[in-house]
């Protein structure tokens, strides 16, 4: 009985169970070989690609940096658009594009030249040997006093008034020798302008454009599109007689621009004119300059000459006394003092002492 549990002793092998239990930690070590895994070493793949990615990039940056000074000096007027865009978001923008466009249109060509343009009415001299050159791409301001040949000079460069002598050319084309040719290239807005009023709006364009021989169908789209931009689109169905003042004024300046011209001739185009649409038409004739045309602009308000257009003429007595670039003509000093400077004007006014005395003549 003894040896049967002696033989029950070796029963307790249930102690190599529990070994069995040892021997299944055993292959956990085995498990631990993911470290053998882990020295797959996946950082050597990353390693590799990042210094390939990183020397890509690299010389990418560095071709696409020498194309872009490559085509500024092939062509000026590439490099002009992107400074102008640029520069728009200083404090006063419209100054720093009209001296910016006034340094660069120095460069181009001349597209209005008057040379010793002279009007006279008997014994009145309205216009004196007048002399400008406009250059394109440019804005130019014509000031003066009341009276002083301003209109009358607008006049004859637009072909709406014959000289007494003197030439007037457009990119080479004679106003009066040739003056169907020189009148595509012109567009005119005159001061005090008589309209086909018993037209709406609509057919008082297409009029205009057909005249300056544009055909029907890129009239009927330059026609909308105008109309858009000076704000007419709702009354293009009316007659312009019962137009405002101020409208009558912009659908004449859409005429005056359907043909595209290369120059436009404005006298006082401000006039009559209320400060929403004066900005937006200021807008419109700043991008007609950025595209390559010119304007010939006469205006009484100094400071807005001296805002938006980058040349400036002054005209006293029919004679021409100042003209070149803006900061050229002020000389430091605002247009204005400028202007009072060069003509002799003063502020403050002798006389009329009566009127102030009133009370005590009284």
């Amino acid at each position: 009985m003894r040896p049967s549990r002696a033989a029950g002793a070796p029963v307790p092998p249930v102690t190599p169970r529990a070994d069995a239990p040892q021997p299944s930690p055993v292959p956990t070590p085995e498990a631990e070989v993911v470290p053998e895994a882990a020295p797959a070493v996946a950082p050597e793949p990353v390693a590799q690609p990042a210094p390939e990615s990183l020397s890509t990039p690299e010389p990418v940056a560095e071709p696409t940096r020498a194309a872009e000074p490559a085509p500024s000096p092939e062509s000026t007027p590439e490099p002009t658009a992107a400074p102008r865009t640029g520069r728009i978001q200083v404090p006063v923008p419209s100054v720093v594009r009209a001296r910016e466009r006034g340094r660069l249109a120095e460069q181009n060509p001349v597209v209005l030249r008057t040379e010793m343009l002279t009007k006279t009415y008997g014994s009145v001299i309205a216009a004196n040997e007048v002399s400008i050159e406009v250059h394109a791409g440019s804005f130019t301001g014509v000031v003066g006093p009341n009276g002083a040949g301003k209109t009358t000079t607008l006049s004859m460069i637009s072909g709406l008034l014959r000289p007494t002598s003197g030439r007037v050319s457009v990119s080479g084309v004679d106003v009066w020798t040739d003056g169907p040719a020189a009148k595509r290239l012109i567009g005119s807005l005159p001061d005090r302008l008589r309209l086909f009023d018993r037209l709406t709006g609509a057919q008082l364009l297409y009029y205009s454009g057909v005249l300056h021989g544009v055909d029907e169908a890129a009239v009927a789209q330059r026609s909308s599109e105008l109309a858009v931009a000076f704000g007419l689109e709702s009354a293009l169905g009316r007659l312009v007689s019962d137009y405002s003042a101020g409208m009558q004024k912009k659908i004449a300046l859409a005429c005056a621009m359907i043909h595209a011209p290369e120059v436009l001739v404005l006298d006082e185009p401000f006039e009559t004119i209320d400060p929403v649409s004066a900005a937006n038409v200021t807008e419109i004739l700043e991008k007609y300059v950025a595209g390559g045309g010119s304007v010939v602009m006469s205006s009484h308000s100094l400071d807005l000459i001296q805002r938006v257009c980058d040349h400036v003429s002054i005209i006293v007595d029919g004679s021409v006394i100042a003209q070149g670039t803006v900061d050229a003509v002020r000389d430091g000093l605002s247009l204005e003092e400028r202007f009072t400077q060069l003509t002799g004007m003063s502020d403050t006014q002798k006389g009329l002492e009566w009127l102030h005395g009133s009370s005590e003549s009284a």
